[in-house]
């Protein structure tokens, strides 16, 4: 007797399910779904069926022991225009082969090297806040992470496009917070949104495009990832092309940057509603650094700075939705997965989880003790995924964002400009904050 179909869970509105309900709260709704319907459920969007997996040990096996048995989602197909066949959305031989041309780039001891410039950047940033001041941080920290996405990724100064890229990216993530992309009808027709992101997608292949150019042009002796790229090749001796080194550049510049500036400008939003959190990691700054910049050899000493990271990304994970599309049928649990369904597991779902999590909504970076960790079954964190298809980027983010703070919360503490204002996440390709996040500075004494 054949197994049955994931248990039924919502319905939703007919044909095309929340897509053109812009009132709706996604985030809510899935994390009301999964305290409704438990560990495995399904509903059905037109003719397209979904599952949702919150459990540790079935979000592991969608991304480690099946891994092979899914590709990526509709979603990130819709978004073929941005990312092309990068190493976000490509699949199979070819997927595995440009992580392993790119997997030096990320070495640990590679990380490492990159820290000069991270402390550098920050420490600049630091030196344009004013005591008293009133600051977007989002703004600032998706500045002064594109910045050095450029120089440690790419050995380019992207400061003179920084404005540009900003709003490029914004115009792509407004256009990715509805499911309506996914629906391939919609994305072809000439509405404005959609000329919006193609001329947001035109002007990113500008900036990737002069970088590369510059790159060939003056190769110089660079050890960064597009030097890498550049002087690969396969067993045939064939190099990438510029379309193939555009894919992988973009996709690292965007995902390089906005990983970490989401994950700071969350923590400092969480650090600015807790005077006793800022109060412990201004010790720690102190006792480790002594008023003193940090480096990588600084980072293991950290360890209340790594909780406070570590705490914002699970409240906020960066990449709040994972999804994947079974490439042949497939059994989950005891249920079976009929080939085309789309899978998906959620961080946010799953980071709030009171089964793993006391307190899930509560700002507490103190729960992260080693033995806290050692029993968190895995999979009941997993804010840059996992399994071969983890963020290859996953270690350079955690210490630049380490290292980002450390040097911030040396110098300021932080408190929320206007203390009525909750600051809504927005569930796009990635979770961004709805509205500016405004933070007044208060210099620290040295």
């Amino acid at each position: 007797m054949p197994l049955p179909l994931p248990p039924k869970g919502p319905k939703v509105p007919w044909p095309f399910g929340y897509a053109f309900r812009r009132d709706t709260d996604l985030l809510a709704l899935v994390y009301g779904w999964s305290r409704e319907f438990g560990d495995i459920f399904s509903w059905t969007v037109m003719h397209y069926r979904i599952v949702l997996v919150n459990r540790p040990d079935l979000i592991e096996q969608l991304l480690v022991n099946d891994h092979r048995k899914f590709i990526k989602g509709r979603g990130l197909q819709a978004n073929r225009e941005l990312f092309g066949n990068g190493l976000l959305t490509s699949e199979g031989d070819f997927w595995l082969r440009q992580r392993r041309l790119m997997q030096p780039a990320f070495h640990r001891e590679r990380i490492a090297a990159y820290a000069e410039t991270m402390v550098a950047e920050a420490n600049a940033l630091a030196d344009s806040w004013r005591d008293g001041e009133t600051r977007d941080v989002h703004a600032d920290l998706m500045r002064v992470t594109l910045q050095i996405a450029g120089a440690t990724l790419f050995g380019a100064s992207v400061s003179s496009v920084a404005d540009r890229v900003s709003r490029a990216l914004g115009d792509l993530i407004n256009q990715n917070t509805s499911p309506r992309r996914i629906l391939p009808l919609l994305r072809r027709l000439p509405t404005a949104a959609n000329r919006r992101y193609t001329r947001a997608v035109r002007q990113l292949d500008e900036v990737v495009y002069g970088i590369i150019a510059d790159r060939r042009a003056n190769p110089g002796e660079g050890h960064d990832l597009l030097a890498i790229l550049l002087s690969a090749q396969d067993e045939g001796g064939t190099r990438m092309t510029d379309r193939q080194l555009r894919d992988e550049c973009i996709t690292l510049l965007l995902a390089g940057h906005e990983t970490t500036a989401l994950a700071l400008t969350w923590g400092i939003y969480l650090l600015a509603q807790s005077l006793e959190a800022q109060e412990k990691l201004g010790t720690e700054l102190d006792d480790v650094l002594g008023g003193r910049l940090p480096g990588a050899a600084n980072v293991p000493q950290l360890t209340y700075t790594d909780r406070v990271v570590k705490e914002a990304l699970r409240l906020y994970p960066p990449a709040w939705m994972v999804v994947r599309l079974a490439a042949e049928k497939c059994t989950m649990g005891d249920y079976r997965i009929p080939r085309r369904t789309s899978v998906l597991a959620s961080p946010w779902v799953m980071h709030r989880n009171p089964r793993f999590y006391e307190n899930p909504e509560r700002f507490d970076p103190d729960r992260w003790t080693e033995s806290f960790q050692k029993n968190l079954p895995r999979f009941a964190y997993f804010p840059f995924g996992g399994g071969p298809r983890m963020c290859i980027g996953a270690g350079f983010a955690a210490m630049e964002a380490v290292l980002l703070l450390a040097v911030l919360a040396q110098r300021f503490s932080f408190r929320l400009a206007d203390l009525s204002e909750e600051i809504k996440p927005l569930p796009s390709i990635t979770l961004r904050p709805a509205s500016p996040v405004r933070v007044t500075l208060t210099r620290r004494p040295l």
